[in-house]
């Protein structure tokens, strides 16, 4: 009996993890019906971070409504501002003293329509507010999933929240409350809050930003880093995964202290990946969109650099792929796209279109030796 570890990022705007994973799996167990096939939901931070660490944790569903409890984990849903200042409800996980916080469910970018997306306004109050719900439940670690933000404030709207929660005298000085709280941001981002490879600049034109917006941005965050700088007397502007989610990341920085981890690693230490890989024939993993950026710290390499240690295959999917040369390089076993190449994109972006793309792909296309590196 082949074993089969199963862990694709979602298809942003298309597919979630779980989704993708579960597409993969039938086809695989369509092709090989005494396959033994482990599911894992992943994320590096951004889109699906909650719900990986959820599946991780052994939480409830996040459909559900209200404070559920399953012995290992609790969903807590909060009334919070979203980055229009809107009322929405958000959620995150607490688990003991540990709250797993995935920005996106209060600043995040879907939460708007794209005629209303203005980075020049957004705030990232409503994540300040998920942050105070946490530690007022005695969280004394709060992990924080850094992607998918409508913001780029450096986290300013945040810290607004989090002294309206707890300082008497509106001032960051009186806020006494997370001195005991250790913070852990989760990124796959490295830019800088600064300059041309900062949040405004790298970041701001997908949130709606013009380019005057983005010099605008980008002038706001060095003088608000200054000013930091001087109050604190420390400077964090340039620590890699500073300008991660608008400058969320800075924020914790600077503020709070935060340890900045890759969040796919994080992941994996949490699941204990290494142990699902023992005695694994074959990963999957794979993510909407494959080229060299893939490389570069994201999902599907995290997971290929641990799976090479144990002398695991990796097989990478995507509905788009380029650079096929390069992922074959780095030690990718096979690479292959999901869709047919005259698929219009907005039929393949439809989820059961990627669903049935997917299965296809390991029911039809790969012959059971060759996944496996069989000879």
């Amino acid at each position: 009996m082949k074993k089969f570890i199963v862990a694709i990022d979602s298809f942003k705007g298309c597919l979630t993890s779980a989704e993708a994973n579960q597409a993969a799996s039938e086809g695989i167990l369509a092709r090989m019906p005494d396959a033994e096939v482990v599911q894992v939901p992943v994320s590096d931070g951004g889109e699906g971070f909650l719900a990986a660490f959820q599946a991780a944790m052994g939480a409830p569903s996040p459909l559900a409504l209200g404070r559920l409890s399953s012995g290992r984990g609790e969903i807590i849903e909060v009334n919070v501002k979203d980055p229009l200042m809107r009322t929405i409800v958000a959620q995150y996980l607490l688990k003991d003293d540990t709250a797993v916080i995935e920005i996106a469910k209060a600043s995040g970018l879907t939460l708007l329509l794209p005629e209303e997306r203005n980075p020049m306004v957004a705030t990232s109050y409503g994540t300040g507010q998920l942050v105070v719900d946490a530690v007022r439940k005695g969280c004394k670690h709060i992990i924080v999933g850094l992607g998918g933000s409508a913001t780029s404030d450096c986290g300013i709207g945040m810290l607004r929240a989090i002294i309206d929660g707890f300082a008497k005298d509106g001032s960051w000085d009186d806020v006494t409350a997370l001195r005991d709280v250790r913070f852990t941001i989760a990124t796959d981002v490295t830019n800088p809050l600064c300059g041309e490879n900062g949040a405004a600049y790298v970041y701001g034109p997908q949130k709606g930003a013009s380019h005057d917006d983005v010099l605008a941005l980008d002038a706001r965050a060095k003088r608000f880093a200054g000013a930091s700088a001087k109050h604190l007397g420390r400077d964090c502007q340039n620590i890699p995964g500073a300008g991660a989610a608008g400058g969320l990341g800075y924020a914790f920085l600077q503020y709070m202290n935060a340890e900045c981890r890759s969040g796919i690693d994080l992941l994996l230490e949490t699941i204990h990946f290494d142990e699902l890989l023992e005695n694994a024939d074959f990963v999957i993993t794979g993510e909407g969109s494959a080229d060299r950026q893939t490389l570069m710290g994201k999902l599907p390499f995290g997971i290929l650099q641990r799976a090479q240690r144990q002398n695991v295959p990796v097989m990478l999917i995507a509905g788009r792929i380029a650079d096929e040369h390069l992922l074959l390089d780095a030690g990718f076993s096979r690479v292959a796209c999901i869709n047919p190449p005259d698929l219009p994109l907005e039929i393949a972006m439809q989820p059961e279109t990627a669903k049935e793309n997917i299965h296809f792909v390991y029911k039809h296309f790969i012959p059971e030796k060759s996944i496996l590196n069989i000879p």
